[in-house]
């Protein structure tokens, strides 16, 4: 099993909730402040599991700088009020950021019995494994030219 300390708890916390909030403001047409809640709180949350250097680094990687700009430009955009529009740019800057982990995270959804089975369904598959190829990661910009 795997040991959490106290700030990590803390951060997985306020990690869930931030992406309830986003979730559920986005259930509720974009709602401006549940949407703002749920960016801080899932970016403060963020840096308690990881920790504010390491959170730092993460994201102001020099390849990595596009994604850090759509990402945070989005959740700037969602605080100043124009919800749609920074939740598009939030998006885009996810998966920009986060691409090098969905091989990871699709090859261990694939060994869990139920969810294994739907991703293996013939209209889903071929996204599924277009998503999950590993050939973004060997490259030191992640699949984008220098």
């Amino acid at each position: 099993m795997i040991s959490l300390t106290d700030s990590q708890k803390i951060g997985m916390g306020l990690t869930g909730f931030g992406v309830f909030f986003i979730f559920f403001g986005m259930i509720l047409f974009f709602d401006k402040a549940l949407l703002a809640i749920g960016n801080i709180l899932f970016v403060a949350g963020l840096s308690f599991v990881i920790g504010l250097e390491r959170t730092f680094r993460f994201f102001f990687q020099k390849h990595k700088m596009k994604a850090t700009s759509f990402f945070l430009g989005g959740v700037f955009i969602v605080l100043i009020g124009w919800p749609i529009v920074g939740v598009v740019l939030e998006v885009y800057g996810f998966f920009l950021l986060f691409r090098g982990f969905f091989p990871v995270a699709v090859g261990f959804i694939r060994r869990i019995p139920i969810l294994g089975s739907i991703l293996n369904l013939p209209f889903i598959s071929g996204f599924v494994d277009k998503v999950g190829e590993s050939n973004n990661m060997n490259s030191p910009h992640g699949g984008e030219l220098p």
